[in-house]
């Protein structure tokens, strides 16, 4: 589950509203790390009710392989350390930041307290890990 959850693939978050969104995600001691903020209606949801799911999958229709993973808990919105926030964005973009869009940069430079910027920390209650993966016929 470590290695699959150390790829930089696309979860998604769901809070009550009912809302679900895709995001960037650090798997780290034990909890997924979500950057968030005040501009984000997730920050309002989880702030008015912490219970989320999500799910982070892949599908590969080439090789079969289908792998998931569900988590499923009280998320916390926590302040924002920049180390964190680096290895995050290093395993999307890449270690160079010169090559970054300024906008995820801008997560690392500017202050945190002006821009709002926190975690969701989700330290799952329940994680169930599925691997659905098929032999694929021979074409």
């Amino acid at each position: 589950m470590d290695m699959f959850l150390q790829q930089p693939l696309t979860a998604r978050v769901a809070a009550r509203g009912p809302t679900v969104r895709p995001v960037w995600f650090l798997w780290e001691g034990g909890a997924f790390w979500v950057l968030t903020g005040p501009w984000s209606r997730l920050f309002d949801l989880v702030k008015n009710d912490p219970k989320v799911a999500l799910v982070v999958d892949e599908c590969d229709l080439v090789t079969g392989r289908v792998q998931q993973v569900i988590a499923r808990g009280q998320a916390e919105l926590v302040p924002f350390d920049v180390p964190r926030g680096r290895r995050k964005l290093v395993r999307y973009l890449g270690a160079d930041e010169a090559l970054w869009d300024a906008r995820f940069a801008g997560y690392l430079y500017d202050d945190p307290s002006e821009r709002g910027t926190m975690w969701l920390r989700l330290t799952p209650a329940s994680l169930t890990v599925k691997d659905l993966s098929y032999a694929v016929a021979p074409s």
